[in-house]
């Protein structure tokens, strides 16, 4: 399973789904991390170019082209949480704490 999360500069999951600066995807396979690639999306200096709709189809596209299965950040709009949904994406907000221990779903 493929899981994407919001990088904070620490190594800790970062706040804003829509802009972060970096991400991670992470390969979990039996309970371990079996690849983790660091990707830098600029998501937050892309924010505000185009409208909203672009920017998230924008994460969209990302999102499709690293068979994510999974989002963890530790905050997420409602916006961006509709359209996760409408691509049967499962997601996980309000995480904090190391990245690697949220993506294999043992930190809260």
């Amino acid at each position: 399973m493929a899981v994407c999360v919001n990088l904070a500069s620490d190594g800790r999951v970062g706040q804003g789904r829509g802009r972060a600066s970096h991400v991670a995807v992470a390969e979990v396979d039996a309970g371990s991390i079996v690849r983790w690639e660091e990707v830098e999306v600029g998501w937050d200096h892309l924010h505000d170019e185009g409208t909203e709709g672009s920017h998230h189809a924008r994460i969209a596209r990302f999102l499709i082209d690293h068979h994510v299965n999974e989002v963890v950040s530790g905050h997420m709009g409602a916006g961006m949480q509709q359209m996760l949904g409408s691509m049967g994406l499962t997601f996980r907000i309000g995480v904090a704490g190391d990245a690697r221990q949220a993506a294999l779903g043992t930190v809260n």
